[in-house]
């Protein structure tokens, strides 16, 4: 698979990478021999670009993956996140960006990782009662140590990230970004370009509605994050399925799948994103690592261009409590 550059500090990481958040966080329970079987067979298809936090499980997700990669450290880089505020039995407590409490934050994620740096350390989330170059500052002094060798964020407006650049050079944002959630293409793709900064888009294809394989509502498993989402709410589910199925449609006439037009689409917007599909099925990985060289004509492409323009997808993407963890920019 052939490698793209997150920002301009010389940070590479293969064009398509892998959410792993599924493999023990927010979409039921998954098996943990498929999902580690999904991580070894990544790095044998080129993927190599890992993406945790601390809040997935809370904890577990980067024990999981200090578990599988850590023999294999040398060939994959690791992206992770701090920015909650955790209670002692993990429970959510709001978002903390002290740099006290993030050092706190990173050094028990490199105990959990079982490396001594972490790739790409992102802020997870915004903390109003931090200012940003607080933060930004605190995440510089770990790189200055080696602890980190790059600087991310999180869903933060082109504001916040232009005012984070300023006190250490940012390399990536990672912010949703797919064929129906387009909201950071007005102001915050722009200035990404302007600074130089790369975009990793999470939950490229829909947190897996744009699969195709969701049909409705009650696939959710009872413990699914999915069940609390507006767009999968039974009102706007059979509405936002129109999308789906017209991707599908055009992906098929050409040997695609949904998901694939829908990574091979974020691909073509530029060489500066770095999609991170999740999944935890083999199966389901290779269908994505295909998506890197899919090659479908420009018709089929103008179609989906106007297909999502004129598109109004129904429902906002989180719940209205954690829509306000999102930065509006």
């Amino acid at each position: 698979m052939k490698k793209r550059k997150l920002g301009r500090q010389g940070l590479e990481v293969s064009e398509i990478g892998l959410g792993c958040m599924g493999m023990s966080f927010a979409y039921g329970a998954a098996d943990p021999k498929e999902s580690a079987r999904v991580l070894h067979r990544a790095i044998d298809l080129g993927i190599d670009f890992f993406d945790t936090a601390e809040i997935y499980g809370p904890w577990t997700n980067e024990e999981f993956l200090g578990r599988e990669l850590g023999p294999k450290r040398h060939k994959v880089l690791i992206a992770t996140k701090f920015g909650f505020k955790l209670g002692p039995n993990g429970e959510r407590q709001g978002v903390d960006s002290r740099p006290a409490s993030l050092r706190r934050a990173v050094e028990a994620s490199l105990k959990r990782l079982r490396t001594d740096h972490i790739d790409l350390l992102y802020q997870h989330r915004l903390d109003p009662a931090t200012p940003i170059e607080d933060t930004v500052a605190e995440m510089g002094r770990l790189v200055k140590e080696g602890k980190a060798r790059f600087l991310g964020l999180s869903e933060v407006g082109a504001k916040t990230l232009r005012r984070a650049h300023a006190v250490h050079p940012i390399s990536a944002l990672q912010s949703e970004y797919s064929l129906w959630e387009t909201g950071i293409e007005a102001r915050v793709l722009p200035v990404l370009r302007e600074l130089g900064v790369g975009l990793v888009p999470y939950s490229p294809v829909g947190r897996g509605f744009l699969t195709g394989a969701i049909k409705s509502p009650e696939d959710f498993a009872p413990n699914d994050f999915r069940r609390l989402s507006p767009r999968f709410s039974p009102e706007n589910f059979s509405k936002n399925l129109q999308l789906v199925d017209e991707v599908r449609r055009i992906a098929a006439a050409h040997g695609a799948t949904a998901s694939q037009a829908a990574l091979a689409w974020l691909l073509r917007r530029g060489p500066d994103m770095v999609p991170i599909p999740g999944t935890t099925r083999v199966a389901h990985l290779e269908e994505n690592a295909a998506a890197a060289s899919l090659a479908l004509p420009e018709s089929a492409w103008t179609a989906v261009d106007a297909l999502i323009r004129d598109f109004r997808v129904s429902g906002l993407r989180y719940p209205p409590e954690l829509m306000k963890m999102v930065e509006a920019d």
